[in-house]
């Protein structure tokens, strides 16, 4: 398995980790073919377990790490552009189209504007029927100020580890609010997790 990072990961703060159940991100993962390449694009910190997961495929991980490079906040600046995203992602190769994205919490944290430029981006390098994965914050009117970290467990579930700081309000996106500013990326299945986010898969419908 191939990673690429663009940027090394910050320690990550202490506090106590949240689990939750998360159903379309395991059917993704376990439904990787172990015999076929992936390119999955983390846009999250890289992660000892996260990288072991998609290890038992033949995986390559592009790790943006947008938290603590800071990209949020680039992307949210006035006149955000797919050119100005594309700088934040890591370096294209070619062949190295991607099949995966792992978009995490991010969306809660960009406006339509940025969340439509960015998927513009990545767009352009996925490959046709790409999936993209994002958990949105629904039932809850607030969030954490900051994205979380989120790490697979050994029992399936996902673990946010990152504290919860000071809470700002949630977007609360709707499935449209979504769908019309993916870049094109097309919704495909979503579920209500019992944390009250909302689980989301988008695909590359060419």
């Amino acid at each position: 398995m191939a990673v690429t990072l663009r940027r090394a990961k910050a320690p990550a703060p202490p506090g106590v980790p949240v689990a939750f159940h998360a159903p379309l991100f395991q059917e993704l993962v376990t439904g990787l073919e172990p015999t076929k390449r992936h390119v999955v694009l983390d846009l999250g910190a890289a992660s000892t377990s996260m990288l072991a997961l998609l290890g038992r495929s033949r995986c390559r991980v592009e790790i943006a790490d947008f938290l603590y490079y800071g990209a949020v906040d680039e992307l949210n600046a006035a006149e955000t552009s797919a050119a100005v995203a594309s700088s934040l992602l890591p370096t294209p190769l070619p062949g190295n189209e991607f099949d995966l994205v792992l978009c995490w919490d991010l969306p809660n944290y960009l406006s339509l504007d940025a969340l439509s430029a960015l998927m513009t981006a990545i767009k352009r390098r996925s490959r046709p029927r790409a999936l993209v994965h994002s958990l949105i914050f629904y039932a809850e009117r607030e969030m954490s100020e900051t994205p979380g970290h989120f790490v697979p467990a050994a029992d399936g579930e996902l673990v946010d580890r990152n504290t919860w700081r000071a809470s700002v309000p949630a977007p609360r996106y709707s499935p449209e609010d979504l769908t019309n500013n993916m870049g094109g990326f097309m919704l495909d299945r979503a579920r209500l997790l019992s944390n009250g986010m909302q689980e989301f898969v988008f695909q590359y419908q060419c």
